[in-house]
């Protein structure tokens, strides 16, 4: 619902501020990426799993290569209003755009008047070793998706964070939701991000993501390619299929998940010690030995 709500947002923006002919509004996505499961959002999907007998689809939506600045700038038009990125691409296998990616492309959005749309759902909340990812890169964007961490993982919440210039266009009756403002959902998340602070959780996940990261990095393993990744979320790019080794980690009681069908990806909770990681990787590297 939060990424809906954002494309919503930014097409009467493009509307209302910028001055797109009715119903010609773009946004512009990355190839790679993952946003959700509803119709609209599959529209803009390169998955093709998740499309198969799901059409017809939305239109306004256009793909790039995820991390090519040159391929965005091709594709805006006067009619685009939006560009939707994940700083990290979480199902498409943890990966990290090219060093000062982020920034060029929130540059070029402001170049072009074109809103720049941080899916940090997966990213967010201290994650990466930031509060958000785009934290890395100093940019701060026009509209921010998040979820999943906004409860702890305790509850179904997500939001869209921007400002009024933007959300404030919206009068009553334009938009909502079945569980939209959902108060037990608030006092969740308020209590959630109270605690991320207070224990000093962001700091946290970059201390021992370095750890962790560096741990993985030291495996000696022909099956290992790369591991990349920021913070406590991290992914291990094998040369073979990753299911069978994250089911091995599983009976070790190590939970992780494949994606991309040659990643395993690591994003435990923020509060795991460092004793903790070292247990983990003694199977770790168990089971990916050769």
């Amino acid at each position: 619902e939060a990424v809906e709500t954002a494309i919503k947002a930014a097409r009467k923006w493009g509307y209302q501020v910028k001055g797109v002919a009715d119903n010609q509004a773009e946004i512009i996505a990355c190839n790679g990426n993952f946003a959700g499961r509803t119709t609209t959002i599959i529209s803009f999907s390169s998955e093709p799993q998740y499309k198969a007998d799901f059409g017809p689809f939305t239109p306004g939506f256009k793909l790039v290569d995820y991390g090519d600045v040159d391929a965005l700038a091709a594709a805006i038009t006067p009619n685009t209003v939006a560009f939707i990125v994940e700083p990290i691409q979480g199902e498409g296998g943890v990966v990290v755009p090219p060093e000062g990616y982020l920034k060029a492309a929130y540059e070029l959005c402001k170049e072009h008047n074109v809103l720049f749309i941080a899916d940090e759902i997966q990213t967010g909340f201290g994650r990466t070793g930031k509060l958000f990812a785009c934290e890395h890169e100093g940019v701060r964007p026009d509209m921010v998706t998040v979820g999943k961490a906004l409860s702890g993982g305790f509850y179904p919440v997500s939001a869209v964070l921007a400002d009024k210039a933007i959300l404030g266009l919206f009068k009553p009756g334009d938009h909502g939701s079945t569980f939209g403002g959902n108060p037990l959902g608030a006092a969740v998340a308020r209590r959630a991000l109270k605690v991320l602070v207070e224990e000093d959780l962001i700091a946290r996940s970059a201390t021992l993501g370095d750890y962790f990261k560096g741990r993985l990095e030291r495996i000696e393993s022909s099956r290992i390619k790369q591991v990349r990744g920021k913070g406590l979320f991290i992914g291990v790019v094998l040369h073979e299929s990753a299911r069978p080794f994250c089911e091995a980690l599983q009976q070790r009681g190590i939970l992780c998940k494949e994606t991309h069908e040659n990643v395993i990806r690591f994003a435990p909770p923020l509060v795991i010690t460092r004793e903790e990681i070292d247990w983990a990787m003694t199977h770790i590297e168990e089971v990916l030995q050769d």
